[in-house]
């Protein structure tokens, strides 16, 4: 029977513990824990890059959104400081005071024995200045015209009786309607002088007489 001797085995035995060798697997390892490391860094950083696209969108709309509305506010704030003016104008436009009305109920308003003379309306206003807002998109307060009226009648009674026809021609002007809706109830006619009986030229007496009435006050 005949026998093989193998010179290699000592040389193959070598190899084989150098393939086994624990170090190089530990390597082989490392180098691909480091490589599947690598390849999760790669997506998190796409993934990083594509979630800051969406920020920077979504700050975009932000941004273009908050400007919209801030010129929405200024919008509404104009329009709040127009609508206040259009409102003061109408204001004024129908409560404004006519002295063709009033002249008109005078010449309605007439007793017997009594001349009208003289007719003085003393139209004063009182101005307050605008009122800033407390925020920056709050519509201010406006301007203000306090308006104070003050009519004064001077007339003369040629009464057979002087002074009969004075009370009469109070009461008279006090409950005319438009007296009554313009000073309010309760209020009407005061007689502010009442003159020392006089002659005319004629012989006839008279004496003078003035009476006054205060509107109420209003802003403008």
């Amino acid at each position: 029977m005949a026998i093989r001797i193998n010179l290699l085995s000592e040389a193959q035995e070598l190899e084989d513990l150098r393939r086994r060798d624990p170090v190089k697997r530990v390597i082989l390892a490392g180098i691909v824990v480091v490589g599947l490391i690598l390849v999760w860094s790669s997506s998190l950083m796409v993934k990083t890059m594509y979630v800051k696209g969406d920020v920077n969108r979504l700050e975009g709309n932000l941004n273009s959104r908050t400007n919209q509305y801030r010129q929405i506010l200024d919008n509404q704030k104009t329009l709040g400081e127009d609508t206040q003016k259009l409102q003061k104008l109408e204001q004024l436009a129908t409560n404004r005071f006519l002295i063709g009305t009033l002249l008109e109920t005078l010449q309605e308003t007439t007793i017997d024995n009594v001349q009208l003379l003289r007719l003085k309306v003393d139209q004063s206003y009182t101005l307050t200045d605008e009122t800033k807002p407390a925020g920056a998109h709050a519509l201010p307060k406006p301007a203000t015209a306090t308006e104070k009226i003050v009519l004064s009648l001077n007339a003369k009674d040629l009464s057979p009786v002087p002074g009969d026809a004075v009370s009469r021609f109070q009461d008279a002007l006090s409950s005319a309607p438009y007296f009554q809706n313009a000073l309010g109830k309760g209020s009407g006619f005061r007689l502010t002088s009442l003159g020392a009986p006089q002659s005319d030229p004629d012989g006839k007496t008279f004496i003078l007489f003035t009476l006054e009435a205060r509107f109420p006050d209003k802003k403008r």
